[in-house]
């Protein structure tokens, strides 16, 4: 299960309605243990794709690097990257997959006509061939 504490949400919420209709992206962070990660802070980061971003996105690795070592300077730990689907539903795409990390959790937030619709979380396994929805709290 992952649970996301309001002020991390929010910052998850409105980069998503910011960056609207292109895809917004971040990362999340927190601690883990007992089977749940609970979402402290999210950090809106910036989508350095360079194609279209509607319906793409990418984190520098070195944004993300950097956000990791951050948050073990706090005692926390990078538990996840959220993104956005402009006027799309909440899931989990072969791109996802294919740009995914099996020890991150992945939440997308649906944004539709520039409004939160819903939102899911997924965890992709060691090969990146499929990925399980996650309980999500937030």
């Amino acid at each position: 299960m992952i649970k996301i504490e309001s002020g991390a949400w929010d910052v998850m919420v409105s980069h998503a309605r910011q960056q609207f209709p292109n895809e917004c992206c971040g990362v999340m962070i927190g601690s883990a243990g007992d089977g749940v990660k609970t979402i402290t802070r999210a950090l809106a980061m910036e989508n350095a794709y360079q194609g279209g971003q509607e319906d793409r996105y990418e984190i520098r690795p070195e944004d993300l690097l950097r956000a990791d070592r951050d948050a073990r300077k706090d005692g926390l730990e990078l538990i996840g990257i959220f993104h956005s689907h402009p006027d799309c539903d909440a899931y989990f795409s072969q791109t996802d997959l294919q740009n995914s990390c099996p020890w991150y959790s992945f939440v997308v937030l649906s944004i539709k006509n520039g409004e939160f619709d819903h939102a899911n979380s997924f965890l992709p396994n060691a090969d990146q061939t499929a990925a399980e929805k996650e309980e999500l709290v937030y």
